[in-house]
């Protein structure tokens, strides 16, 4: 059974001409906004890597990387699930220097993904990623750069909205920190996901710190591999999203682990056996940079600032055909 749903009353405002205009708009506006905001150079990216070389994510660790053979080469290969350990090995390789990074279209497939409004098999966002120094990696840094993120974000739909003036998406600049204990905190009887739709509803914008580890429970808040973000330095930005009336993820980031916090986290997620990984142990020696990155979802952005219903209005990917049928049924074409 279907988990997609169509709000009431929702009809699309713009037309698949219109929206596709519109997309092609959104992405060109708002990676200029990001790379100027943070100082990133957009470079080239694979779309799979070998899995011995410890550089694709396994995420929450139950998602199977989709993987196949290379007859001619004799090796294996996995289809990336992030790029974020393989961007801070391109920030060693070609040299960037600190307050310096990168951005790049990533392309991947979850096919493990439980299918709804939000959520797709395709996944297509921008990584991005940036050197900072040892006296940078702090909770300031992090918070300075979710505004500049948030900003960008905003300016985004402040000029779409010129562009399309009967587009009527209201976003909040300014952002609300809270950490995955305060949230369970005051919410102690909801769910990880009610929490974060109170909070959202309430604040408007939210960055949702220190995912990954533990909380007083016994619970994890959500669940975040514990070889590229920090689970101290990390978090969700999350944006109110009227039309499905729930907060609605837009980017997971974080400042990356050092030595010291992998160390530990590896231990915690009882992967030790990474060690000897080749980026783990360049990582555990200090021959990688330390870097502050993230993931922020190109469907996810235009379906928010478009005011869209289903992240399939503004991909084109598989659905199951209960939702092909529902949407069909109320006058909505899925790409």
């Amino acid at each position: 059974m279907t988990k997609s749903f169509i709000p009431q009353g929702y009809k699309p405002t713009l037309s698949l001409y219109e929206t596709q205009d519109a997309i092609s708009f959104i992405k060109r506006e708002f990676q200029d906004s990001l790379a100027r905001a943070l100082h990133l150079k957009r470079v080239s990216a694979p779309l799979f890597v070998q899995p011995e070389t410890g550089l694709n994510d396994n995420l929450n660790g139950y998602e199977r990387p989709v993987g196949f053979d290379i007859p001619f080469t004799g090796k294996d290969a996995q289809v990336v699930q992030s790029l974020a350990k393989w961007k801070r090995m391109a920030l060693y390789r070609y040299d960037f220097h600190p307050g310096n990074g990168l951005y790049t279209d990533m392309n991947a497939i979850r096919r493990d993904e439980e299918l709804d409004n939000l959520h797709s098999v395709y996944v297509d966002q921008w990584d991005w990623e940036k050197v900072i120094t040892p006296d940078t990696r702090n909770l300031t840094t992090l918070k300075n750069t979710v505004t500049a993120i948030v900003g960008c974000v905003c300016n985004t739909l402040d000029v779409l909205k010129a562009r399309y003036n009967f587009i009527t998406t209201e976003l909040s600049r300014d952002v609300f920190f809270i950490t995955t204990q305060e949230l369970l905190d005051m919410y102690p009887d909801k769910t990880p996901k009610e929490r974060e739709n109170a909070i959202t509803k309430e604040h408007r914008t939210v960055f949702i710190m220190q995912i990954g580890d533990l909380l007083s429970n016994g619970e994890k808040h959500d669940g975040r591999s514990p070889d590229y973000d920090d689970w101290k330095l990390n978090g969700d930005i999350l944006f109110y999203d009227d039309v499905l009336d729930c907060a609605m993820e837009i980017s997971s980031m974080g400042i990356r682990v050092d030595a010291k916090s992998m160390d530990e986290q590896l231990t915690k997620a009882g992967c030790d056996d990474r060690r000897q990984l080749p980026f783990h142990k360049m990582l555990l020696n200090g021959e990688l940079p330390l870097t502050i990155g993230g993931g922020i979802g190109q469907s996810r952005l235009c379906m928010l600032l478009l005011g869209k219903a289903h992240i399939g209005e503004v991909q084109s990917s598989v659905w199951d055909q209960d939702t092909i049928d529902c949407f069909e049924k109320a006058g909505v074409t899925l790409l």
